[in-house]
């Protein structure tokens, strides 16, 4: 994931979707749609697309979009039996709405969620097969560093999507890490880096405000360790984790420290690290590497654009971003990333796709300021 030379750039997966492919995709979420054979054509012609737009912008680290997902964790419902309940996860957060009351959260995902009322196993092996052929297909003939796939991890889908069948959350991860577990299998089979998002480990304390911080960096444990049981057999070097505490405008006044945290999240058994580290609550989080050392055989990649807003950062601002990181972490374990993604759901576009994709321009050429003044 790394080339001598120069900083790598890449970014978190979902991007956004054509109109066109936004409205199937939703009218399949609600089971509205009857030419499904389209929306999977549509899908692989828009992954072509959205590939072939990557590089073209000058990404090296490309992604298929996540165009074969509803979203960056309620997929899992098509491909996995025992989500049959009704939805119990509020996307909300109780301490902020009293904090500010006359604050207003913009609109959360359209996208259907429901609980796990049953046992979980594979039920769709096919789908992320369909999602490796498309990405596949799509790279022929267009010259990128290296490709990457997005999954969601048993802690994330814990979080969005609770049990009310098994006996407490323990055995409803490990069951979720088992079912998960080809999912994974395949996409690093296929050759292609493997992304872990997580945001569970940082956001998920919304959600969990009432316990000390020592009983959610608990909470965290368990997930880390569900996760790299899922993925023990497969090499670190070719996994990523990605975390954040939610892709949306607003105080994010309770948001947990990365300090917090940090150590925990990197007992994950992943190659790397992305995280948010542009917006204006994490930003300064830099520090953080001055005193937790990152360990050997990682790399972090730390957002150098927001992914909420639609200013987009001049490039001299990502170049001193990522110039601060690697003067504390070595400049060959650092890549250039976004703090989440602007497609994570289908329907929402919190950032015009237009300014979407002029940002990650900024960020190359960001990137390449950055590794003439490291590399100088």
């Amino acid at each position: 994931m790394s080339e001598p030379g120069r900083i790598l750039t890449t970014h978190t997966g979902s991007l956004p979707r054509p109109d066109d492919l936004a409205g199937m995709m939703l009218a399949f979420d609600r089971g509205e749609l009857k030419d499904v054979q389209r929306l999977r054509e549509r899908v692989a012609e828009a992954t072509a697309e959205v590939v072939r737009k990557q590089a073209e912008t000058g990404l090296d680290i490309v992604s298929d979009g996540e165009y074969g997902k509803t979203s960056y964790t309620a997929y899992v419902k098509e491909r996995l039996t025992g989500f049959e309940g009704e939805t119990l996860r509020q996307f909300r957060n109780d301490r902020e709405r009293q904090e500010f009351p006359d604050f207003t959260r913009e609109s959360s995902s359209h996208v259907k969620m429901p609980s796990n009322n049953g046992p979980v196993s594979l039920k769709d092996p096919e789908a992320v097969r369909r999602d490796v052929a498309n990405l596949k297909a799509a790279l022929a003939g267009v010259q990128v560093q290296d490709a990457f796939m997005t999954a969601a991890p048993p802690g994330q889908i814990a979080r969005f999507m609770p049990s009310t069948y098994y006996k407490d959350e323990e055995e409803y991860l490990y069951a979720l890490a088992d079912a998960m577990r080809d999912e994974y299998e395949t996409i690093v089979g296929a050759g292609f880096i493997l992304q872990l998002d997580c945001p569970d480990l940082a956001s998920g304390r919304s959600a969990l405000s009432h316990l000390t911080i020592e009983q959610f960096r608990d909470v965290d444990r368990l997930h880390v360790k569900a996760l790299n049981y899922a993925v023990r057999d497969l090499p670190r070097d070719r996994l990523r984790l990605h975390i954040c505490w939610g892709n949306y405008q607003g105080p994010h006044n309770d948001d947990v420290p990365i300090q917090d945290i940090l150590d925990v999240v990197l007992e994950a058994n992943v190659g790397a690290f992305l995280f948010e580290a542009a917006n204006p609550r994490h930003a300064h989080e830099w520090k953080v590497f001055e005193k937790i050392k990152l360990p050997a055989g990682k790399k972090i990649v730390p957002g150098v654009l927001d992914s909420c807003t639609n200013y987009i950062e001049h490039p001299e601002l990502v170049q001193e971003r990522l110039v601060r990181y690697a003067e504390l972490v070595g400049r060959e374990n650092v890549l250039a990333g976004v703090d989440c993604g602007f497609g994570t759901s289908v329907g929402l576009n919190r950032v015009a796709p237009t300014i979407a994709w002029a940002k990650l321009r900024s960020m190359v050429e960001g990137a390449q300021l950055a590794s003439q003044e490291l590399w100088a």
